[in-house]
């Protein structure tokens, strides 16, 4: 399954497409354009087939006012199955200077008949995070390479990163960064077919409530140790400290969500997100029961899992939401 999460806004900024008319190669058309701070610039080579992006930004450098950008979207690169966005990397971090505003990056946003989100090849992107360090929201999409991580930054309130598949290294890159103005951590884990080796124990500074000071929401899902997450998160100290609980879109079953429930209070929770999950009728009735009364926003809807899962001679085979 694909995400299917073409960026229509980037937290409250629309998203504006910079094209360079193909036919002419003449210069972008500020005329009857929004105003730079108004949008998410979207830069990708999508349309611009003889452009490389290196090129399309720097005509973007060029003809829009880019002290006032508040937000930009890095669309396709060229071929994003087959080699990764380092130039598209270096080329921001170069022009780290014309950007003096940004706020919101979002690397790798393009549907799947570019390519799909396992496909994508990444790379690091600890770069960008170093060099933009009045950035307050980074997301990143395909997990094929991709490196985050350790780091410092003090501005940064929100990361996302989408995969199919994310690693180990990864997952210990961000658990030992200090983000000491964090609110919103969102890793979409995976799965081992697609790179997704780490395991809860990588987890562990994000869950003991030693790091992360500002979290207030914790999404660890997409992944096929959903049930191993939610046992962990029973006991984690990190959980007294949340908002919102997000452990969905994964291979939740009744143990996890059993665990959960026998474990410490939710009920300071304003929502538990479980969507797309292989639960019981009785333990979606439980978990409502429990915490809805004290005010907890709970969504089991299971999105579709049902349909996902399979059975071959005696063995099920139950599937996350985003794998390929």
């Amino acid at each position: 399954m694909t995400t299917g999460n073409d960026l229509r806004d980037l937290h409250g900024l629309p998203t504006f497409a910079f094209h360079v008319p193909e036919e002419t190669a003449g210069p972008f058309d500020p005329s009857g354009s929004p105003a730079p701070d108004a949008v998410a610039w979207r830069i990708g080579t999508e349309g611009h087939d003889r452009w490389r992006w290196e090129d399309l930004f720097a005509r973007f450098l060029d003809t829009v006012d880019t002290t006032r950008v508040r937000a930009l979207i890095v669309g396709s690169w060229g071929t994003p199955s087959q080699a990764g966005p380092q130039e598209a990397i270096e080329t921001l971090v170069a022009a780290r200077g014309r950007l003096p505003a940004l706020r919101r990056l979002f690397l790798g946003e393009f549907d799947h008949e570019v390519s799909e989100i396992s496909w994508t090849q990444q790379g690091d992107v600890t770069p960008l995070l170093e060099a933009f360090g009045e950035l307050e929201d980074f997301g990143v999409r395909g997990g094929d390479g991709l490196r985050i991580g350790p780091l410092r930054h003090e501005r940064l309130r929100r990361l996302k990163a989408e995969t199919g598949g994310m690693s180990a290294e990864t997952v210990r890159g961000v658990a030992a960064s200090d983000l000491p103005a964090l609110e919103h951590l969102d890793l979409w884990l995976g799965t081992p077919e697609y790179g997704g080796d780490a395991e809860v124990s990588d987890l562990a500074p994000l869950l003991d409530g030693t790091r992360l000071p500002a979290l207030k929401y914790l999404a660890l899902r997409n992944s096929e140790m959903q049930d191993d997450i939610c046992a962990a998160l029973a006991a984690a100290p990190v959980v007294a400290r949340l908002d919102v609980l997000d452990v969905s879109m994964g291979v939740l079953t009744d143990d996890g969500a059993t665990a959960l429930l026998t474990g410490q209070p939710l009920t300071h929770l304003k929502a538990l997100d479980m969507h797309h999950n292989y639960l019981s009728d009785a333990i979606r009735a439980r978990l409502h029961d429990a915490l809805e009364p004290a005010g907890v926003q709970v969504n089991t809807d299971p999105d579709g899992a049902e349909d996902d899962e399979d059975e071959e001679d005696g063995e099920v085979w139950r599937y996350v939401a985003v794998g390929e």
